[in-house]
């Protein structure tokens, strides 16, 4: 019998290396993290219990309230946490000082200055969003107990900090030192893997070989990474100075790739609505100018991978945008007498052309610029700031007061000893759901997890503590509770269940230096805890809940309206506001469609209508703005103003979008290229001039061409719609 071969057995091991890998990159790192917060929960719980403070377990709750998966979110989250309860001392201590005396008038006022701060983190959505949320819980954390004994305010109050920051200190020092995990990283892996996405987006949409459907869902992809990439950049500058020296870099980056995408988008759709139209002389004389823009981001055939290659496909960029201009003008001299040529399509889709370029051309060198530790494209101030509806803010500080007035109230009428545990918490629940797509659902699956967290915090403390002696048994016993709320707060559809469970654990179990045995009083605490988790579920379903249509359709007017913010806004730094804002919006609204394509791709089309229409307005009122100052450019002549009135009426329409007002945006649009075309035979000015001119006549025909759009979501009130022939829907087949 032959012996079998030994190569039989490769294939196993080679597969369970490949699997533990897979796990390693996976569920091997949330178990890391989950460790890791027991590990800087126990820490504090011995450090507190060394100092003898005063609740070990306000440590062991802090803990659980900063921890997150990498260095630089603990870090950033810890900042603001701090800041917030520094905020909510002070104001607490003049609140105590006015009002110890007088609770209605008291809980009143904290009651304010909760919806205050609930609103603060609604509207904030990202880790300065903690800082409201402790400035108000704080307050109410602080106050709360210490106005029925005033006499003790300032001590218990500088306990309370005390035991936050120690909280705050553990968490970011087992964070940093303990299997690390860097944001600064997952920043580099994301700019290396957006740029290689980018540049295959535009190669395959160049050569058609992507369906709408494909170029919606990259789309989408983009906004995610976007909104993604710069919630890291901005907790990866807390991490170390080599972050912070690119810090500005990475928003440069983050602003010029919103910029290239959006271009690319309206130069796409515009050869897609020149094909629809059977223009077919002008695609011809284009598709060769797009055939050479692939090859460009490329390096011997090869992708460009990292910051090296950006710098090459950067020089390659640079010639190619340099000699564009003259050889667009040899194309457009040979084709002029072409009875079937339109110029203006030409010149329109030309600039587009070379406005790309010009964008990537920015885009290349900045990611080329990040293998230097300093560059002068560091000197970039514009940021990226996700901002919530105000409106919607308000709703849910108004929301959030309304629930501390009727627990207060529930307070006062029954005098239940453990109504302050009640009102004080809601304030917490009702900031930090507030943050979240569906607040009720955080709500009620936070009260589940107290709800768990007090029957087992019940065997812990009643069952287990009477019989162990030592520090070493304590932690035998708490740390199969915490891992496993640890474990539940990384599974995404439990994550409510895994925080209420890990904060309340701690709040309800956690022990003291000197352990109080009082059943009566742990059931009334875990009792409260609860009710006012449900009282604020209720609030978020009844008082104007965000899952309802009313929030979706305030944010859509929003991105709409970012249209008139184009038109009638600065023009310093517009452009990059008016990019982040619409990324932002449409964001916060695909987080509430609930996994509904339909309601996706409604808001995905409004997004390319607006970032197509506001560009196009930016770049008028730039060319505007660049024009010498001569009386034939005057605001007053017939050509100024019926450019003014194309500008007013579109974003009149992107206001409040209607039949009559779209009417009016096409009449004005064909009034003004008119206009201005008669003053371009009428005048010929110098070159830079009629150049600039000549732009400006682009950008309106664009504006008409995208106003025509029959994919546009105002494509109900165009007229209908008779090509003269079905072209394929790419821009270069």
């Amino acid at each position: 019998m032959s012996t079998p071969s030994t190569t039989f057995d490769k294939p196993p091991r080679e597969s369970l290396a490949q699997a533990f890998a897979v796990w390693a990159r996976t569920d091997g790192l949330a178990w890391v993290y989950i460790f890791k917060a027991v590990l800087a929960a126990l820490l504090s719980l011995w450090i507190a219990m060394r100092l003898d403070m005063q609740q070990p377990r306000t440590a062991m709750t802090t803990v659980f309230v900063v921890m997150q998966p990498q260095s630089g979110m603990v870090l950033a989250k810890s900042f603001y946490r701090f800041c917030g309860t520094m905020v909510g001392l002070v104001v607490m201590m003049i609140l105590i000082s006015l009002f110890s005396q007088q609770p209605v008038l008291f809980l009143s006022a904290t009651a304010l200055w909760v919806g205050v701060c609930t609103a603060g983190a609604a509207r904030n959505r990202n880790f300065r969003s903690y800082g409201f949320v402790l400035a108000g819980y704080t307050a109410a954390l602080i106050g709360i107990p210490a106005a029925q004994h005033p006499e003790g305010a300032y001590l218990s109050a500088l306990t309370r900090v005390g035991e936050v920051t120690l909280g705050i200190v553990c968490a970011g020092a087992v964070s940093a030192l303990v299997f690390p995990q860097h944001a600064g990283e997952q920043v580099r892996a994301t700019v290396r893997r957006g740029f290689t996405q980018f540049v295959d987006y535009v190669c395959r949409a160049l050569s058609g070989n992507m369906e709408r459907s494909q170029i919606e869902r990259t789309n989408l992809a983009f906004v995610s990474d976007i909104v993604g990439f710069e919630a890291a950049r901005s907790v990866a500058v807390f991490e170390n100075p080599e972050s912070r020296m690119r810090g500005g870099r990475l928003a440069r980056l983050n602003s010029e790739f919103m910029s290239a995408s959006t271009r690319f988008h309206a130069l796409h759709q515009l050869m897609n609505r020149l094909r629809e139209n059977g223009s077919v002389t002008t695609i011809a004389a284009l598709e060769p100018f797009f055939r050479e823009v692939p090859p460009l981001f490329s390096i011997a055939g090869e992708p460009v991978r990292n910051a090296a290659d950006a710098a090459h496909a950067a020089a390659q960029l640079r010639g190619y945008k340099a000699a564009l201009p003259r050889r667009v003008r040899a194309a457009r001299a040979a084709l002029e007498a072409n009875p079937d040529f339109v110029l203006l399509e030409f010149d329109t889709a030309a600039e587009l052309l070379y406005r790309f370029v010009d964008d990537m051309l920015a885009y290349a060198e900045t990611y080329a610029s990040l293998t230097s530790p300093s560059h002068a494209r560091e000197r970039w101030v514009a940021r990226y700031v996700p901002k919530t509806n105000m409106f919607a803010a308000a709703i849910s500080g108004l929301r959030g007061a309304v629930v501390m007035f009727i627990l207060s109230a529930f307070w006062i009428g029954t005098a239940w000893p453990s109504g302050g545990t009640m009102v004080l918490n809601a304030a917490a629940v009702c900031a930090l759901a507030s943050s979240s797509p569906r607040p009720t659902l955080m709500s009620a699956q936070m009260a589940i997890g107290t709800m768990l967290a007090a029957v087992i915090g019940m065997i812990v403390v009643f069952g287990v503590f009477p019989h162990i002696d030592g520090f070493a048994l304590m932690c035998a016993a708490l740390a199969p509770a915490l891992l496993l709320g640890a474990y539940l707060s990384t599974r995404s559809a439990l994550a409510g269940v895994g925080v209420g469970f890990c904060i309340f654990f701690c709040f309800l179990a956690g022990p003291d230096n000197l352990v109080h045995y009082d059943p009566t009083g742990f059931m009334n605490d875990a009792l409260a805890l609860v009710l006012s988790m449900i009282v604020a579920a209720i609030a978020f379903a009844v008082l104007l809940p965000t899952d309802a249509p009313w929030l979706r359709h305030l944010l859509l007017g929003d991105l709409r309206r970012e249209v008139v913010s184009a038109r009638r806004g600065r023009l310093a730094r517009l452009k990059t506001h008016f990019e982040s804002r619409t990324r932002d919006l449409l964001s916060q609204i695909n987080a509430l469609a609930g996994g509904r394509p339909d309601l996706q791709r409604d808001a995905l089309q409004w997004l390319f209508a607006v970032l197509e229409f506001g560009n196009a307005v930016i770049d008028l009122r730039h060319e505007i703005a660049g024009l010498p100052s001569t009386p034939h450019h005057a605001a007053s002549m017939p050509w100024r103003r019926s450019v003014d009135a194309t500008l007013d009426a579109v974003a009149r329409l992107f206001d409040r979008p209607k039949a009559a007002r779209f009417d009016a945006a096409l009449a004005a649009t064909g009034r003004a290229i008119g206009h201005t075309q008669d003053l371009l035979a009428r005048l010929g000015p110098p070159r830079e001039e009629r150049h600039r001119l000549q732009r400006i006549v682009s950008h309106l025909h664009f504006i008409r061409a995208a106003l025509l759009d029959h994919e546009s979501p105002f494509a109900q009130f165009a007229p209908a719609r008779n090509p003269t022939t079905e072209g394929a829907p790419h821009a270069a087949a």
